[in-house]
């Protein structure tokens, strides 16, 4: 009898071991925000093509990844996202203003003087963005910043 009691007491003992580290481990993973399909570069990321997962610690390893959907949503993927899978932080930008190619707007301002000419980008911008612009009448190369509008403006030194 007394063995039985000793059988049943180490049993749920160990069903008690067992219980905590499974709640143990399940307050230790992470749920982090993933495509629910995948998304091109370039593509712009939208509410429904996030979906959440949950990450044991060990298996997400050193990366930074993006942990709320907020950052994701409206944002630009810069390569392709697949399902599942979470999301590096350098893996989405903001959403670029002006086109590699675009031709675009470039005004120059100088104490009162404003000159507007235009130009083609060199490579895409957001708004902030520092870019190369080859201009349209002299083929020179500047570097402007995108403004919101869509706009260069020419900074000093170019």
């Amino acid at each position: 009898m007394l063995n039985r009691v000793g059988l049943i007491a180490r049993g749920l003992a160990a069903a008690l071991l067992l219980l905590v580290s499974a709640q143990f481990a399940a307050a230790e993973e992470r749920r982090l925000p993933v495509p629910a399909v995948s998304i091109r570069a370039g593509e712009l990321i939208k509410d429904d093509m996030i979906t959440e997962r949950s990450f044991a610690p060990n298996l997400l390893g050193v990366a930074a990844f993006i942990e709320g959907r907020q950052a994701l949503v409206g944002r630009m993927a810069r390569r392709a996202l697949l399902p599942g899978q979470p999301i590096p932080t350098n893996s989405v930008e903001e959403p670029w203003t002006i086109a590699r190619g675009a031709q675009v707007k470039v005004v120059v301002e100088d104490r009162g003087l404003s000159i507007v000419t235009y130009g083609s980008a060199m490579q895409p911008g957001a708004a902030g963005a520092l870019i190369p612009v080859r201009n349209s009448d002299t083929g020179v190369i500047i570097r402007g910043i995108v403004q919101p509008d869509g706009t260069v403006k020419v900074v000093d030194g170019s």
